[in-house]
């Protein structure tokens, strides 16, 4: 595990990474790489939805049926409950799809700002990130760790705790890199 501290003008900010499994961590918000149909998925969004139990699922339905008929749109952010993960919340967010054809990395970086915002909104202090868009969304894992190290570093916010956990050792890897040479 690497620590490092920086103070960004907006209160003090830890950065951890965690090689591991996104659903044991200790913080009030735990972010969701979801599809918009908030209804689970593969990846990290069906571990969520598996771990924390039929509670999540009910709020993402509520969620469909009365603010998001058509779904989330890709780079925003909605809370629910996070039921049996030991968070209190679980920040879902739509990461866009990569494409070689057209640049999609302000919608990717709105899912770190929009999903540290809703955090703010619920008063969480401890929040931890996917790498949101690097699995089956295909963005390659070296962009996707510098879009979100320094989006998060740019980001004004009353988080004062926040982890990349990483479930496989190459993307550990590249987001140490991204920390190492972001310009914090």
């Amino acid at each position: 595990m690497r620590r490092r501290t920086t103070e960004e003008g907006h209160g003090l900010m830890r950065i951890t990474l965690v090689q591991g499994d996104i659903t044991t961590q200790d913080v009030d918000a735990v972010v969701n790489a979801a599809n918009s149909s908030l209804l689970g998925g593969g990846g990290v969004d069906g571990a969520i939805h598996r771990r924390g139990g039929p509670a999540i699922l009910a709020e993402c339905r509520h969620l469909r049926a009365s603010h998001y008929d058509r779904g989330l749109p890709t780079g925003q952010a909605v809370a629910t409950t996070a039921g049996d993960l030991p968070a209190r919340w679980v920040i879902h967010t739509v990461g866009p799809v990569h494409s070689s054809a057209e640049d999609r990395t302000h919608l990717l970086a709105s899912c770190y700002r929009e999903s540290l915002r809703v955090a703010d909104e619920l008063g969480a202090t401890s929040i931890a990130f996917p790498a949101v868009s690097a699995g089956v969304y295909g963005w390659p894992m070296g962009d996707a760790a510098r879009t979100a190290v320094d989006t998060v570093w740019a980001t004004p916010t009353q988080v004062t705790d926040v982890r990349f956990v990483l479930f496989t050792p190459d993307a550990y890897a590249a987001f140490e890199n991204a920390l190492d040479t972001t310009g914090s």
